[in-house]
C-alpha cells in the first residue's frame, strides 16, 4: 500500500471515501460533480484532491472517462481503516436464520441453505466448506476383473457409492474377497471407515473370524486409503452464481465469463476457504491479491465456523466483484458464520 491512513489529510480521507462509497454503489468512475453536494469543496477542489489521491495510488481513472475508480491499494485501504460497518437487518439476519432451522435433514442441507440465503442477499455467489467427515459404512462388495484386480464397491449410509479398482496379491481368490466383503456389510455396517478398518485389523490379529487373511488385510489397507482420502477432500457446496450476471455484467462480459470459468475450480476455491480458517472474523481477499481470482478481478470474503467444541470445522463466504459493497457484505458473512457455529452447537 502506498499510503498509510496517517499519510491522508482530513480533507482527503473524505474525498476518499464518498469516490468510494459511489463507486461500490454504481460501479461507475466517479467524477467531482457527483460528490460535491457531500462535500464543502468546490468540483475544482475536489479535482485536486482526487489528483492527490491518484498519486498516492489509492485512485485510477480509465482513459475514457474524466471520473475515477479506487485502485485495489484503495480498496485495501478502504475496508481496513475508514469502512464503516454495521449488523445485517432484523429482516437479513431472520432470513438466513430461517433457512437453516428449517433443514431438519443432513448437515450439508442447513449449510447449503444458508449459503443460498446468503448469496441472494449479497448478490454474489456463496460458498461454504463443509465439515470434513467420513463415510459410515453400510455395504463392500467386489466384482472381478481378471486375475490380478477386482472392483471394490463401497456403499455408505447416506447412500453415497465410490468404486475403486484394486490390485489382488498372490493366492487372493474372488470368494475369498466376496467372504471379506460380506463379513464388513454384516458387521461392521454403521461404523466410520476408519473405525471399520481398526475392527478388521482386531479381527485378524485375534484370528476370531473364519475369513481369508490376506483378503482381510488388503480391505483393511484399503479401508484406511478410503480414510484417509475422506478426511483430506474438501466438500465445497457452491450457490447462486447467477447472482453474479446482473444488469451491470453487460459492461464487462469478459471478467464475469472469467469469474464463472473461475468457479468451476472447486480444489483452488477449498484451498482459498482454508486459508481463512485461523481468521478471528471475516478475511477479505480483494482482486489480485489471491492469485485464483486475479484474471476477473474479483473479491472473495470469507469467515469461519465451529462446532459445539469451538473447532473450526468450515468456513463460509461469498465471491463477488472488487466492487461489492463491503460495508454491507462483509458483517452479512460475519454473522451468516455465527449463525451456522449456533447451529452447529
Amino acid at each position: 500500500m502506498n499510503a498509510p491512513i496517517p499519510e491522508l489529510t482530513d480533507r482527503m480521507r473524505q474525498v476518499f471515501g464518498l469516490v468510494v462509497d459511489a463507486y461500490l454503489e454504481r460501479g461507475n468512475p466517479v467524477g467531482s460533480k457527483a460528490i460535491a453536494p457531500s462535500v464543502s469543496l468546490s468540483p475544482a477542489s475536489i479535482r485536486g484532491v482526487m489528483q492527490e489521491l491518484e498519486e498516492l495510488g489509492l485512485l485510477t481513472h480509465p482513459h475514457t472517462s474524466a471520473g475515477r475508480i479506487p485502485t485495489e491499494s484503495g480498496l485495501r485501504l478502504f475496508v481496513d481503516g475508514i469502512m464503516q460497518t454495521s449488523l445485517p437487518g432484523v429482516a437479513e439476519r431472520a432470513r438466513i436464520e430461517k433457512e437453516m432451522q428449517q433443514q431438519t435433514g443432513s448437515i450439508e442441507d442447513a449449510l447449503s441453505a444458508a449459503t443460498a440465503a446468503l448469496s441472494g442477499l449479497s448478490a454474489c455467489a456463496g460458498v461454504v466448506l463443509a465439515p470434513k467427515r467420513e463415510m459410515r459404512v453400510k455395504q463392500l462388495g467386489f466384482v472381478p476383473l481378471d486375475s490380478n484386480r477386482a472392483l471394490a464397491v463401497l456403499v455408505g449410509m447416506d447412500g453415497n457409492v465410490e468404486n475403486r479398482v484394486v490390485n489382488l496379491g498372490p493366492g487372493t481368490s474372488a470368494m475369498a474377497l466376496a467372504e471379506v466383503g460380506n463379513y464388513v456389510s454384516s458387521r461392521l455396517a454403521g461404523l466410520t471407515l476408519g473405525e471399520a478398518e481398526a475392527r478388521l485389523r482386531k479381527e485378524i490379529s485375534d484370528s476370531r473370524e473364519a475369513i481369508d487373511r490376506a483378503a482381510a488385510e488388503l480391505v483393511a489397507s484399503g479401508l484406511a486409503q478410503w480414510s484417509r482420502d475422506a478426511l483430506q477432500r474438501p466438500v465445497l457446496i457452491v450457490r447462486g452464481q447467477a447472482n453474479l450476471i446482473d444488469e451491470m455484467a453487460a459492461a464487462d462480459l469478459e471478467r464475469v465469463r472469467q469469474l464463472l470459468d473461475e468457479l468451476e475450480d472447486r480444489q483452488e476455491i477449498a484451498r482459498l476457504l482454508e486459508s481463512a480458517r485461523e481468521a478471528e472474523g471475516c478475511r477479505i481477499f480483494i482482486g489480485s491479491e489471491n492469485r485464483m481470482f486475479a484474471l476477473s478481478g474479483s473479491s472473495v470474503i470469507a469467515a469461519p465456523y465451529r462446532d459445539g467444541g469451538d473447532r473450526v470445522v468450515g468456513v463460509v463466504g461469498v465471491i463477488g466483484p472488487t466492487r461489492l459493497n463491503y460495508a454491507r457484505v462483509v458483517p452479512m458473512v460475519d454473522f451468516t458464520a455465527q449463525a451456522l457455529t449456533r447451529w452447529m452447537q
